[in-house]
């Protein structure tokens, strides 16, 4: 009696251990199928860079989003348009709208886009830390160092009553959307610019290069600003009703002219067919003031965001 009882307790606990394994077993599978996988390629602009990665970062620490993988480059606004437009990226990072000579490329080759609005921007023109001579710079200033064909090589040459200083300009290389910017805005002609400067297409390099450098001058966006504010100096610009400095509320309000501007996402619509896109993009959208606030820069409306997930609902039906 005492034996068949213990064989019967064995089966039990047998057929329980089982059973836990069995469970596990499924539920693993069951989390498998509902894994995502691919690859999501994104590139351009180093000024939108930081919140793309952000959305990228937290993206794969979603449940079933682990093996997706979402590769962030940095080519510039026009080096990210040269791929996209011959459909090698999915999406493209930008810090000015597509061109006609860009939009013409993606037609000719079949590539079929939507844009989405991020957020907005306050091109940030910064010198050295150390320097106590200059705090706020004129629209004419700013153009008369920038301007094809300038003399300027000291600050003394900028303002009566600046020091006999070197200038060194630093500055985003032509493939860049903030160089196309600074130069319409500021030069009056997109890409007209002296070629007598440092340029890179990595800010975080232009940083590094002003905060080392005593008479240096630069510019990039805000937010690569605000996460070096304790080694770099931010310059007001007076565009001729007095000096007013980059920040989130002059930036939202247009007064910070005319350095202000949007920032954008392009996607290609034949890459929404792919589930993994189109579940990173309602992520990134859905989550965009959080993103573009956390990098620095200044986030949309909450109804405008609401319009970037129509737009996408409508595209993905």
């Amino acid at each position: 009696m005492k034996e068949i009882i213990l064989n019967r307790i064995n089966v039990t606990l047998f057929l329980i251990f089982s059973f836990a394994i069995m469970s596990v077993a499924c539920s693993s599978a069951s989390e498998s199928e509902n894994e995502l996988t691919g690859t999501i390629e994104i590139d351009g602009s180093s000024t939108v860079f930081p919140i793309s990665e952000a959305a990228a970062e937290d993206f794969g620490k979603l449940p079933g989003m682990s093996k997706v993988r979402v590769n962030v480059g940095v080519s510039g606004t026009g080096g990210g348009f040269k791929r996209f437009a011959v459909g090698e990226t999915d999406i493209s990072d930008a810090s000015r709208s597509i061109k006609d000579t860009e939009k013409a490329k993606a037609v000719e080759n079949g590539v079929e886009y939507t844009e989405f609005k991020l957020g907005d921007d306050g091109l940030s023109v910064v010198v050295n830390k150390s320097n106590s001579f200059v705090d706020c710079l004129t629209v004419e200033e700013l153009k008369a160092i920038w301007e094809s064909g300038t003399t300027i090589t000291n600050w003394s040459q900028v303002r009566d009553g600046f020091p006999d200083v070197k200038l060194q300009r630093y500055g985003p290389d032509t493939d860049s959307g903030t160089f196309d910017f600074f130069t319409d805005e500021i030069n009056g002609e997109a890409q007209s610019s002296t070629s007598d400067y440092i340029a890179s297409a990595d800010d975080n390099y232009l940083v590094k290069g002003v905060s080392a450098d005593k008479g240096s001058l630069g510019y990039f966006g805000y937010a690569y600003y605000i996460e070096n504010k304790n080694i770099l100096k931010v310059l007001g610009i007076d565009n001729g009703n007095g000096c007013v400095v980059p920040a989130p509320a002059t930036i939202e309000d247009g007064s910070y002219m005319p350095l202000s501007r949007p920032l954008y996402i392009y996607v290609n619509n034949k890459s929404l067919q792919r589930e993994e896109v189109k579940e990173f993009l309602k992520f990134y959208l859905e989550n965009g003031a959080n993103f573009t606030n956390e990098v620095g820069y200044v986030a949309l409306r909450d109804s405008l965001y609401a319009e970037n997930l129509k737009i996408l609902s409508s595209l993905t039906r």
